[in-house]
């Protein structure tokens, strides 16, 4: 009968190490950076991990070395998961790009607003002259908008 079909309750730190291509210090190391990961220990003291154990590491592991995590990020990424209440599988980390709104293009000046730009020598009410400046700073705060879009 092959290794693999045989399930067990309880795997040890080593099957898990071979079952998932990872070393037993990085199994250690991953229990002190993710509280999710906490297997219980035998009278002995020696790691038994579940299969729900090894179904997060093998997440975690995920996460890191496919998906190019930080420990911080997967971390907090596993929390938000769990907190939300989603399953810790690999479609859960395939979310939808949010489409951010693309602004409407500012139209070019016309000749015409270009036009209505007080002549220079010319003298003009200060009425005018402000709305103008208004009209003249709403278009470049609508450009430097765009630009930082």
């Amino acid at each position: 009968m092959p290794r693999e079909a045989i399930k067990k309750l309880y795997y040890s730190i080593g099957e898990v190490s071979e079952a998932t291509d990872l070393k037993q210090y990085v199994l250690r190391y991953w229990e002190s950076e993710f509280p999710q990961l906490s297997p219980a220990k035998n009278r002995a003291g020696n790691r038994t991990y579940r299969e729900k154990d090894i179904e997060l590491v093998n997440f975690i592991k995920t996460l890191l070395y496919e998906k190019k995590y930080t420990i911080e990020g997967a971390r907090q990424k596993l929390k938000e998961l769990q907190d939300s209440g989603q399953a810790l599988n690999i479609s859960s980390l395939d979310e939808p790009v949010p489409v951010t709104q693309v602004p409407e293009p500012v139209p070019a000046p016309s000749f015409e607003a270009m036009e209505s730009a007080p002549p220079a020598g010319d003298t003009i009410d200060s009425a005018s002259y402000k709305k103008f400046l208004i009209n003249l700073r709403s278009e470049l705060k609508q450009l430097i908008e765009l630009i930082d879009s």
